[in-house]
């Protein structure tokens, strides 16, 4: 198996491209493919400031590492959720890095900081652990890139994730998300403009980016993510992908561009969404009195009231 452009022994192979490459120029691939997302998606400007969402898994890592080798000035942000051991290991992961190549990365504990975890919160409060998490994530992504004065926020989603999400809402014709399914939502109404660089890359190549490049990431699943559709759906197109090499490529880039203006409203996003004032607890944009992170914490942390049972056996005394 030798490389596509240097005829030398070869490290991977990638079928949706019909070519097989070595380490230095599947390196090269991944960052000429992240630099092409930006390019084509209007993603970011040179001197931005980018705020990147870290996790210590593959992709947060492999994004933070190529926009740090293609000149970007890009930050880390990590999230403690309070998940045991899962949450212990990410943020080893994501700060061991960090440390390793000199950058700088900002950190934010539930617990600590809001008092609450994933598991405890979400289950007070009502809500799916998935759920409890992402909304938390989102406000504290938010509010750290306006602290921070950062123009933009980079995840790390994949290939991988925008196919699976695109399956699944276009399965639930879930138009609102569909109308929103971009690689790059811009700045909004006090929100920073949000950037997915790795929509060009499988979760295979992230893996492969970070195995050649020596960067030590969380290898398990969050264990709070069992029975999450979003992993069947992965599941669903792998099998796919398997016997129609680019499937997952095709799917997702042709919604964008034959599909994707179809759900859009025909004036602004920001012209279509409510009018937002800042919550009444912490300052956020929100078009409620209080944002929905504000009143996700006011539940986590409210007192339970604890109902004592009747001793048995007990003897009345009388007066």
């Amino acid at each position: 198996m030798k490389c596509r452009v240097c005829s030398g022994p070869a490290v991977i192979d990638i079928r949706r491209h019909n070519a097989n490459f070595c380490g230095e120029h599947f390196l090269k691939l991944c960052r000429d493919q992240t630099a092409k997302a930006i390019k084509q998606f209007s993603m970011l400007e040179r001197d931005d400031r980018v705020l990147v969402a870290v996790s210590g898994g593959k992709d947060s890592l492999a994004v933070w590492d190529i926009l740090t080798e293609l000149g970007y000035h890009a930050d880390g942000f990590y999230v403690g959720l309070g998940i045991a051991e899962y949450s212990a290991s990410s943020e080893h992961h994501a700060v061991a890095f960090a440390a390793e190549r000199g950058l700088t990365l900002h950190t934010e504990d539930l617990r600590r900081d809001h008092g609450f975890d994933i598991p405890n919160g979400s289950r007070a409060a009502k809500r799916a652990p998935c759920s409890a998490c992402g909304l938390s994530k989102r406000h504290l992504f938010d509010e750290a890139a306006r602290r921070g004065g950062y123009d933009a926020i980079v995840t790390g989603h994949n290939l991988d994730d925008e196919a699976a999400v695109l399956m699944g809402n276009v399965l639930h014709w879930h138009t609102d998300y569909l109308a929103r399914q971009m690689p790059l939502l811009p700045a909004r109404a006090g929100f920073p403009k949000k950037a997915k660089p790795l929509v060009r890359l499988t979760e295979r190549e992230t893996a492969a980016y970070c195995i050649l490049r020596e960067i030590d990431y969380l290898i398990d699943e969050c264990p709070m993510a069992a029975g999450n559709k979003h992993l069947a759906y992965k599941a669903a197109l792998n099998d796919i992908e398997r016997n129609s090499p680019g499937a997952k490529h095709d799917f997702f880039f042709r919604f964008l561009a034959q599909a994707a203006d179809r759900f859009r409203p025909g004036h602004e996003e920001s012209d279509s969404r409510p009018d937002v004032a800042p919550c009444q607890r912490c300052g956020a944009p929100t078009n409620n009195d209080t944002c929905s992170f504000c009143a996700l914490v006011a539940r986590a942390t409210e007192a339970v009231p604890i109902k004592l049972g009747h001793t048995r056996g007990r003897k009345k005394v009388s007066s």
